[in-house]
C-alpha cells in the first residue's frame, strides 16, 4: 500500500498485539475503525512510518493542553506546548495526540481514511505545523527526554527493525 504524507490510516489489530504496549491508542472493539491516524515518514529509517492519533474529545485534551500552559507559565517560561495540536479534518474540529505518537512499518497499516473514496487531507500549514512539533518532540525524545511521549518508542522501533 502506498502510504501518502498527510493521510489518515487505520492501523491493522495485528500489529497491537505484537507490540503489547498499553500506552498505544488501540482500535475500537465495537468495529468502528477508529482511531485513525496522521501519519509521516520517518526521516531516520526509511521503512518506518510515524502515526499521531486523532481525537474528536477537545474538551478532555483541551483541559490536559491549559494544565500545560498554566504549568510553564507558573515556572515563568514562555508557554509553548508541542505534545497536543488542534485542527480541522474534513470540518471537524480534532485533537492531533503527538503525546501519543508511535512508529509503524508499513504491513501494519490496514486501510486509509476516506470520504466518499477520496483520501481526507491536512491543509499544508496544519501538516507543517504537526510534523515541525512531532519532530521536535522526537528529537528531544532522542535526547533522553523518554516521558515526553506515552507509547515506549525504543522498544516499538526494535520490534519492528
Amino acid at each position: 500500500m502506498q502510504i501518502d504524507v498527510g493521510c489518515f490510516y487505520f492501523i491493522k489489530d495485528t500489529f497491537f498485539d505484537i507490540i503489547d504496549d498499553p500506552e498505544l491508542m488501540k482500535n475500537k472493539k465495537n468495529g468502528n475503525k477508529r482511531p485513525c491516524y496522521y501519519c509521516f515518514k520517518s526521516k531516520e529509517y526509511n521503512n518506518i512510518i510515524w502515526f499521531i492519533p486523532v481525537s474528536t474529545k477537545i474538551s478532555k485534551y483541551q483541559k490536559i493542553y491549559n494544565y500545560k500552559i498554566e504549568k510553564q507559565i507558573k515556572l515563568g517560561k514562555k508557554p509553548s506546548i508541542d505534545t497536543i495540536v488542534f485542527g480541522n479534518i474534513a470540518n471537524t474540529y480534532s485533537t492531533f495526540l503527538i503525546q501519543n505518537m508511535f512508529p509503524v512499518t508499513e504491513k501494519y497499516v490496514e486501510s486509509q481514511y476516506t470520504k466518499n473514496k477520496v483520501p481526507i487531507r491536512l491543509s499544508n500549514k496544519l501538516q507543517k505545523e504537526i510534523i515541525d512539533k512531532a519532530t521536535k518532540v522526537l528529537n528531544l525524545y532522542n535526547h533522553g527526554m523518554k516521558n515526553i511521549v506515552f507509547p515506549n518508542i525504543d522498544r516499538i522501533l526494535e520490534k519492528l527493525l
